[in-house]
Order: C-alpha cells, then structure tokens, then sequence
C-alpha cells in the first residue's frame, strides 16, 4: 500500500468519526474552536490508536492467513465499507446532544473507532507500517472531525449521510483495489 493509498483510507476511516462530528457541530450553539479541537482529537487518538492494535493482534496470526491475505484484507475493508454505505443509507438521524464531556466522547470514539482495527489486522498480513499509518490515519480523523464540527454547525443533518456513504465507497474501492493487485 502506497502513500497515496494510505491518506485515501485515511479518509474513508475517518468518514464515521466526521459525521458523528458533524452531529456535534448541530448540538452545541456557534461554532467553538474549542470543541472542534476537543472532538477532532479524541476522534484522532483513538482511530491512530486501534490499527496499531489490530496490526499486533494481526500478527498473531499473519502466517497463517499470509497466502490468502489480499482476500483477507478485501474482506475486512468491503464488510466495513458496506456496513458504512447500509448506515448511510438507512440513517438519516444525528442522535447528539451539545455535551462533549469525556463520558460522552469516549464511547463514540471507540465505537467511530472499531473499523481502524480492523483494518490494522489487514495491515500486518500486507506488511504495512502500522506506524506511519496510524499517524496519518489521526491526523487526517483529527482534521476531518474537526472541520465536521464547524460544518454541522453550517450544514446542518444532509452532510452526515453522505459522509458515511462516502467511506463506505472509499473502503470497498481500497478492498478492490488490494485485492486485484
């Protein structure tokens, strides 16, 4: 997987976190740097942190999925790409309120989080740096979420839709693309 191909999955993981980030930019009143600071990192943090560990769970069992692992791989980013279009399509609701406390941020990040993990596991059978991909996976979720504050704030309920939809195609075209190379 190349540079180029790491900042397009960067995006399409950080898809998730970005449209519950717009759903905090409905809630809260006016935009606050603050809080689109406050939501862009703990999004960040944990979508960097979850491929590290899916690539060292991964490599528990690296070997002996290794013939099979562009399949593999293909299969965990097509799962989570369909699962992120079938949310796109069939939610169109923001269930967000304006507290952005810790206890409120922390289960979405864990829950905008889980396909980062997944997608580490693929990393350790395509012998990625989990490194280097996690830092530019937080960066990227860090801004995305970031902005998505601000646009909820602007664009109100229509931008967490296609958000999610937008991944999803961004995750099954990556699986594609692993899969016939």
């Amino acid at each position: 997987m190349n540079f180029f191909e790491l900042v397009i999955l960067s995006a399409g993981l950080a898809m998730d976190a970005m449209a519950v980030a717009v759903c905090v930019g409905m809630a809260v009143s006016g935009f606050q740097i603050k809080t689109a600071l406050r939501v862009g990192l703990w999004f960040g943090v944990f979508q960097a942190g979850m491929p590290v560990l899916g690539y060292f769970v991964g490599g528990l069992f690296s070997d002996f999925v290794s013939d099979y692992a562009g399949y593999v791989a293909f299969g965990l980013l097509a799962f989570l790409g369909i699962k992120m279009l079938w949310d796109g399509v069939k939610s169109d609701s923001c269930p967000m309120d304006a507290d952005v406390s810790a206890a409120k941020l922390f289960p979405l990040a864990v829950a905008t989080s889980v396909d980062a993990l997944a997608v580490g596991v693929s990393f350790a059978v395509l012998s990625v740096s989990p490194y280097i991909a996690a830092l530019l996976i937080g960066l990227v979720t860090v801004a995305l979420s970031a902005a998505g504050v601000f646009i909820g704030g602007l664009a109100g309920r229509k931008f967490d839709r296609w958000a999610r939809i937008f991944g999803g195609v961004v995750l099954i075209a990556l699986g594609f693309r692993i899969l016939f190379t």
